[in-house]
């Protein structure tokens, strides 16, 4: 074998290797890229009870109750379904009924999400895209989010 062919041949060998360790990468990351799933997500997967994730969507208009102890349970929706959602702590200064919110956490065998991690919005216009997609998806997205949206943070113009 000449001086080329052993060269050539690393390369290539290199090269395999890098593309399968690259094929791993993206197999084992495939479903974790996800920002969130959305609750028509979570049961068109069929997550197992257990599996750490990130729900995300709408609270439900309705459905906040506050118990003891700073337990919360409320719904996390799409507009097509629901999935109820538990908590235990102080939840963010901007969470409330009808704003997005993504949780951390996992579900259990009952369905019932259990998060022990509660993002809000950050502010009266922020939505974030994949937020605004699942609503376009599902129907219901209205067009004033959009105006909302494209408005100076101070909401009005100078």
């Amino acid at each position: 074998m000449t001086r080329k062919q052993r060269r050539l041949t690393l390369i290539g060998g290199g090269l395999a290797v890098l593309a399968v360790a690259v094929g791993l990468m993206l197999n084992a990351f495939r479903d974790s890229i996800v920002f969130f799933n959305s609750p028509s997500d979570v049961v068109e997967k069929h997550v197992e009870p257990g599996t750490r994730i990130r729900l995300g969507g709408l609270v439900k208009d309705g459905s906040l109750v506050r118990g003891n102890n700073l337990n919360v349970r409320f719904e996390v929706t799409d507009g097509k379904t629901e999935i109820p959602v538990t908590y235990t702590g102080v939840l963010p200064d901007l969470f409330r009924e009808g704003q997005g919110v993504v949780a951390e956490g996992t579900l259990d065998g009952g369905g019932v999400f259990n998060a022990d991690t509660i993002l809000a919005k950050h502010d009266e216009t922020y939505m974030p895209k994949e937020v605004a997609d699942a609503l376009k998806k599902s129907g219901h997205w209205k067009d004033d989010y959009a105006q909302r949206a494209a408005m100076p943070i101070g909401g009005g113009s100078k």
